[in-house]
C-alpha cells in the first residue's frame, strides 16, 4: 500500500510545528551526536536563495540592489539556503550540512543555524581553514561577514572565493557585449579569457583591462552592459585569486551550494500550480535539509518521541502476555507505571 497524498500532507503539517518548537535544542542534540571527520583541512560556508511561489506575494518587493529582484517575479519571493561542508586536504568533500528556510526578513533563522553550526564545529577544531563560497550578491556576503563576526576574534580570518562559474557568466556576458552575442569572436576571446581568470596570477586584472578598453570605445546599450560587467569584476576582484585558492587545494565553486538549492527547493516546490504557505513550505523544507544532511534517523529519533505519552497499567497479568503490533510479547507482574508509546497520537507508524 502507497501513502494518499491526503496523509503525506497532514503528515508534514503535524511533524513540523513539533520540530520548530523545539528545534534549537534538537538541532544542538543532533550535533553532540557528530564528529569532525579526522583528515578534515578546510569548512566552506555558502549562502543563496531560490525564488519559489509563495501564497500572498501578489507584490513585487524593491529589490536591494541594481539588477537584482528581491522578490522575483509575481508571486515569488526567496527561500534562503545555507551549506556548510567541510573537506580534506586533497579538497574532497568530507560532509555537508544543509539548511533551508521560508522567505524571512534578512534571513535570520538561516543566519542562527549556520552561525551555531559553524561555531559547534569550530570548537572541536578550531585551526580550520575557513572559506566563504558564493556569487556576487551584497546580501550573501553580508550574512556570512554577520555570521564571521560571532566568531572569536582569535580565529585567523576567513578566505572570500566568488564562485568561479558565476564569474564565467558575466566574463561571458561582457565579451558578448563586446564582440556580439554568440559571435565566433566572442566565444574565442571567452575561451581565452576564462583561462587566463582561472591560471594568471593577475586574471581578474586583465578581465578589467580588456573591459575598460572595449568600454571606452562602445556607445549607448553595448557601452552600459560593458559598465555592469567592469563595475562586477571591480567590487569582486579581492575574491577572484583563483590560481593561489588551487594551489592551497580550495574549493573554487559553489556546486554544492547550487545542487542544494536545487534538490531542497526547486524539484520539490516550484512544480505546475504550486503554491505554498510558510507553515507548510517549512515542513517540507525542514525534512528535506535533515536527510540531505544525513541526519534523518537521529532526527526522527527526537522527533517521534514528542508524540510518544506514558500509560498506566493498573490491573495485575501475572500469567498473561499481551503482544504490541503482535511482534514482541511484554508480560506485566505487578501494578506499575510504565512508558509505552501511544500509538494512537503518532502520525506514523514505525
Amino acid at each position: 500500500m502507497q501513502p494518499s497524498r491526503s496523509s503525506l500532507d497532514r503528515l508534514t503539517k503535524a511533524l513540523s510545528p513539533h520540530w520548530e518548537e523545539h528545534r534549537a535544542n534538537w538541532e544542538a542534540q543532533l550535533r553532540q551526536s557528530e564528529t569532525v571527520p579526522a583528515h578534515t583541512n578546510v569548512i566552506a560556508i555558502s549562502i543563496d536563495g531560490v525564488m519559489a511561489p509563495i501564497r500572498g506575494a501578489d507584490k513585487q518587493e524593491k529589490a536591494e540592489e541594481p539588477g537584482k529582484h528581491a522578490s522575483g517575479p509575481t508571486g515569488y519571493k526567496e527561500v534562503g539556503c545555507g551549506t556548510i561542508s567541510l573537506y580534506d586536504q586533497e579538497a574532497a568533500r568530507l560532509q555537508t550540512i544543509r539548511y533551508a528556510r521560508m522567505p524571512e526578513s534578512k534571513k535570520v533563522t538561516l543566519q542562527q543555524q549556520l552561525e551555531t553550526e559553524l561555531a559547534s564545529i569550530l570548537v572541536l577544531s578550531p585551526k580550520l581553514l575557513r572559506v566563504h563560497l558564493a556569487d556576487g550578491a551584497k546580501e550573501n556576503w553580508r550574512l556570512m561577514k554577520d555570521i564571521e563576526a560571532q566568531l572569536p576574534a582569535s580565529l585567523e580570518p576567513p578566505i572570500e572565493i566568488v564562485d568561479y562559474y558565476h564569474a564565467c557568466e558575466h566574463l561571458k556576458r561582457g565579451c558578448d557585449a563586446a564582440w556580439g552575442e554568440s559571435t565566433a569572436e566572442s566565444k574565442q576571446y571567452f575561451d581565452r579569457l576564462k583561462i587566463k581568470l582561472k591560471e594568471a596570477d593577475d586574471g581578474a586584472q586583465l578581465i578589467i583591462r580588456v573591459l575598460r578598453f572595449q568600454s571606452s570605445t562602445a556607445k549607448d546599450n553595448r557601452r552600459k552592459r560593458l559598465e555592469a560587467e567592469l563595475t562586477y569584476f571591480r567590487n569582486q576582484q579581492n575574491r577572484m585569486h583563483y590560481p593561489e585558492y588551487i594551489r592551497l587545494n580550495l574549493p573554487i565553486a559553489s556546486g554544492v551550494m547550487e545542487a542544494s538549492c536545487k534538490t531542497l527547493v526547486t524539484q520539490r516546490m516550484k512544480r505546475s500550480g504550486m503554491a505554498w504557505a510558510k507553515d507548510g513550505g517549512q515542513a517540507i523544507l525542514t525534512l528535506r535539509s535533515l536527510i540531505q544532511s544525513n541526519r534523518w534517523h537521529s532526527a526522527w529519533k527526537l522527533l517521534s518521541a514528542d508524540f510518544r505519552k506514558p500509560i498506566k497499567i493498573s490491573k495485575l497479568h501475572s500469567s498473561k502476555s499481551i503482544r504490541i503490533h503482535k511482534t514482541q510479547p511484554i508480560t506485566f507482574w505487578s501494578s506499575q507505571s510504565i512508558l509505552m508509546p501511544d500509538y494512537r497520537s503518532l502520525p506514523l507508524a514505525g
